[in-house]
């Protein structure tokens, strides 16, 4: 039911978006575009295997976080006409052609994913990790979007087959994992400021291993309480691309094109603050300032008030005094992640009290422990964290909460422990 008014819902949305940018009469996708530009759905190979019969060149024992380009990945579409997303297919991995009109290269419209497969121990095959929530967020981002979605099914199917595609490129147990990034992108050419008239729905997958230089060793962050990340009825709380471009180390002006300081698309009235690139590019300043003076990443403030935690560039923030745990409420600025979800409830089954709850810098200072969770970083520790200034040191080693459930956490991930939540998918 839910799914039927979802896709209702958008076809009436589309339709008012070609009205608002045609020149003529016609509510067709044909009849506003050239059908060249139309479509952005890249040439599809046909799946030959036959040079993947050993594993990638890689020096598993030195992965980091960086792109190393997989055999395949997964490609979907959705126009105006289709109303919703059909059969997609495997493609060899590769660029992609998009008309510079695009939704998601002028207006930003555009959220993405980050999952991980690990293999699996003893026996053929991988396991996801909460696959379901993945797609859940999208649906939810989609909407807040104003886009289409992948139904659950067809989004856990393409991330399955993306896995198995690439399957030499998983790294061994214990070397690290296949990360896995969905996109759902405007493909489709609008000049006008509205919904773009075709969507493309895009897995490919890299081998990782730690996302920061540090590795496992414990991180530096600073507070930043000058330049914000996100901002109320902005869409902080949904993991669209433009959220990200604020705190990238580039300073390409290419990167500073959207942020999430944008007003919400709402048909009919469309438009952005005045104020978007001003702020991206104060953003990008302070994430090459802190990184510079030898700091691992900045911590964020709220925007009004400048006192309460939100998060770290790519990463919830959780702080531990004796046996309780307070991590920042989710309340449209800052992303429920998956990782910061299943965090929650281990720790409750430790015995822990978990407040979500807004968090401030005084709070910060007070704590025993801190630590940053996320598909990427996992569990993060922190060492310390520097405030106007002033440099405050917290706990970290083996007898610390944040290696506790980082060990929980990932010995359910990689099958090393039994699942008792039914949290893990089996890819064969």
């Amino acid at each position: 039911m839910r799914s039927a008014l979802r896709a209702r819902s958008f076809n009436r949305l589309l339709s008012s978006a070609v009205n608002m940018v045609q020149a003529g009469g016609g509510g067709r996708c044909s009849s506003l575009l050239p059908r060249r530009w139309a479509s952005s759905l890249p040439q599809l190979e046909s799946v030959d295997r036959s040079d993947e019969e050993s594993g990638g060149e890689i020096d598993w024992d030195n992965l980091g976080f960086g792109l190393t380009p997989t055999d395949y990945m997964y490609v979907m579409r959705c126009s105006v006409e289709d109303g919703a997303f059909s059969r997609g297919e495997l493609s060899r991995y590769g660029n992609i052609e998009l008309s510079p009109s695009s939704g998601v290269l002028n207006y930003g419209q555009g959220l993405f994913e980050g999952m991980k497969a690990y293999r699996r121990v003893g026996r053929a095959g991988y396991t996801l990790f909460r696959p379901e929530e993945n797609a859940r967020r999208m649906q939810h981002g989609a909407e807040r979007m104003c886009m289409p979605a992948p139904s659950l099914d067809q989004f856990v199917d393409a991330v399955k087959q993306t896995v198995l595609a690439n399957g030499r490129w998983v790294p061994p147990q214990g070397k690290g994992a296949l990360y896995i990034r969905p996109l759902l992108i405007g493909s489709g050419a609008i000049l006008g400021l509205a919904p773009a008239p075709e969507y493309t729905f895009l897995v490919y997958a890299a081998p990782v291993g730690n996302y920061f230089k540090e590795g496992l060793a414990p991180i530096n962050l600073v507070v930043e309480d000058g330049v914000h990340r996100a901002m109320p009825g902005g869409t902080g709380g949904v993991k669209t691309i433009t959220n990200y471009a604020p705190v990238r180390t580039s300073s390409s002006p290419l990167a500073v094109s959207n942020s999430n300081h944008t007003t919400p698309v709402d048909l009919p009235h469309l438009q952005f603050q005045s104020t978007v690139l001003d702020l991206c590019v104060q953003v990008i300043k302070a994430q090459m300032d802190a990184k510079s003076k030898g700091f691992t990443d900045v911590l964020y403030l709220d925007a009004v008030h400048k006192r309460y935690l939100e998060e770290v560039s790519s990463c919830n923030v959780f702080v531990v005094k004796g046996r309780v745990i307070a991590t920042p409420a989710t309340r449209g600025t800052i992303l429920p992640g998956i990782t910061r979800k299943s965090v929650i409830e281990l720790a409750a089954d430790r015995g822990y009290k978990v407040e979500e709850r807004p968090v401030t810098v005084d709070d910060l200072i007070d704590a025993d422990e801190v630590f940053c969770t996320g598909t990427a970083v996992v569990v993060a520790p922190v060492a310390t964290v520097t405030v106007e200034g002033q440099r405050y040191s917290f706990r970290t080693g083996p007898d610390t909460v944040s290696q506790e459930l980082y060990t929980t956490l990932t010995s359910i991930q990689m099958g090393l422990a039994e699942d008792s939540k039914g949290w893990t998918v089996a890819v064969d």
